[in-house]
């Protein structure tokens, strides 16, 4: 899967919001950026942003209106895999982008085990034909964020 110059800079971006969320010993701290085919961003999120179980993907894509046309173009930069399964909301953030029509995800980590087994985020989106691309050399910057649950063992 093919790689642009752009994305290490919007992951980065994104790694750098994930500083932002307050933390959590039962959530992981991630930063979100929604880009458009032009390489402008559309909006941005991070976990607990506006509440204590609102997810980065999902606090960036609220911030659009439902049926934007720019999204069926765009691609979401998101320093942890996409959910696919979630306890405190009605929809996983895959679902989320799914229903947006964002066609390309890139990642820096898929999740770990910690608070969700066989998370599979990237496994749905793919079935569903988004492009998933992992840049691992960036999956250290974005775990040490969460620093305070890998210290306790906890991912």
């Amino acid at each position: 899967m093919t790689t642009t110059p752009d994305d290490h800079r919007w992951l980065l971006t994104a790694i750098d919001l994930s500083r932002l969320c307050p933390p959590s010993q039962t959530a992981f701290s991630v930063g979100a950026v929604i880009v458009d085919e032009y390489g402008n961003e559309l909006s941005r999120g991070y976990s607990r942003e506006t509440d204590d179980h609102v997810h980065a993907e999902e606090s960036a894509l609220a911030k659009l209106p439902t049926g934007d046309p720019r999204l069926a173009k765009a691609t979401l930069y998101s320093t942890l895999e996409p959910c696919n399964k979630r306890r405190s909301r009605p929809k996983t953030c895959t679902q989320l982008i799914l229903q947006a029509g964002i066609p390309r995800v890139v990642i820096a980590w898929t999740e770990p085990p910690t608070f969700v087994t066989d998370a599979n985020g990237t496994e749905a989106l793919t079935a569903h034909g988004v492009t998933v691309i992992t840049l691992p050399e960036l999956a250290e910057a974005a775990r040490s964020v969460n620093a305070h649950l890998i210290d306790q063992g906890l991912a």
